[in-house]
């Protein structure tokens, strides 16, 4: 039990500056558009995860467990690092690397719009945006590379709190999968998504419907499924164009660019501000 809150307690002082400074700066985490990075995110949290292992048990090791002995022999409390869990590791570091360098690579080529996210109120990026698309839409590729990252990583502290003094727990060399298969498919995903135009914001003021985003080539424009002829700034490539009277809102923008669609953006009513009683 001692050994179990001196872990706990040394992962609080580990993750919580970690999390403070994410928390007033999160550009560390964010990628090139200013969105938070799916695979930074996972790869720092292992690291982290990881770093706390090896700390724990180097604490562990100076103290209860007698000293330079504890670490030795075929079975020591570190024997499982190289086959279990630097594969563990390596899975989300292979996907960051790889997604940042296809995605750049893509994104200079005009393959994918990778477009400024809509500023948010505090100035702080939602963490929905690990597992949705650059239009806002839940990604399932992301969802489930987060969800069994976060499952896998739940695995590994509990059975490691359950018994400190027996080092990394001693975990299936299959376990891997749960993040290199994971980290594949979303590797796979950022080749293989299509360029799709994509909308960040649609607003509207006096009859005139503007529509930010990116990937807007000889754009077309529609309301409702309904055509509207559009004009594109040249300078930030953001479309305009004026509302037939009879639209009101809520409406549905979607703005097609080479034969691609790009998601379904809902406009809604703004809300009208409560006048004051009396």
């Amino acid at each position: 039990m001692a050994s179990a809150l001196f872990a706990l307690a040394l992962l609080a002082a580990l993750a919580g500056p970690v999390a403070l400074r994410l928390y007033r700066r999160p550009d560390f985490v964010t990628g090139r558009d200013g969105r938070l990075s799916t695979s930074t995110t996972l790869a720092l949290a292992w690291t982290v995860i990881l770093v706390w292992l090896l700390l724990t048990i180097l604490g562990y090791g100076l103290t209860a467990g007698g000293g330079i002995g504890y670490f030795r022999g075929e079975h020591g409390p570190l024997s499982s690092l190289t086959p279990v869990y630097l594969p563990l590791l390596g899975g989300p570091y292979l996907a960051l690397i790889a997604a940042k360098t296809v995605v750049g690579i893509r994104v200079e080529n005009g393959t994918l719009a990778k477009p400024a996210p809509k500023p948010t109120a505090t100035g702080r990026r939602p963490l929905r945006e690990l597992i949705a698309n650059d239009s806002g839409r839940t990604d399932l590729v992301d969802l489930q590379y987060v969800a069994l990252s976060a499952v896998t990583m739940l695995y590994v502290a509990l059975f490691f709190l359950s018994d400190v003094g027996a080092g990394l727990p001693e975990l299936p060399s299959e376990i891997w999968a749960l993040t290199g298969a994971p980290a594949g498919a979303y590797l796979v995903n950022k080749m293989a998504t299509r360029g799709n135009p994509v909308i960040t914001h649609a607003g509207l003021a006096d009859g005139v419907l503007t529509v930010e985003g990116g990937g807007f080539t000889e754009p077309r424009l529609t309301v409702d499924d309904t055509p509207l002829p559009a004009v594109q700034d040249p300078a930030t490539g953001t479309l305009t164009a004026t509302l037939p009277p009879e639209v009101k809102p809520p409406f549905t923008v979607v703005v097609t660019s080479r034969g691609l669609r790009s998601d379904p953006y809902r406009h809604e009513a703004a809300p009208v501000a409560a006048r004051p009683a009396g």
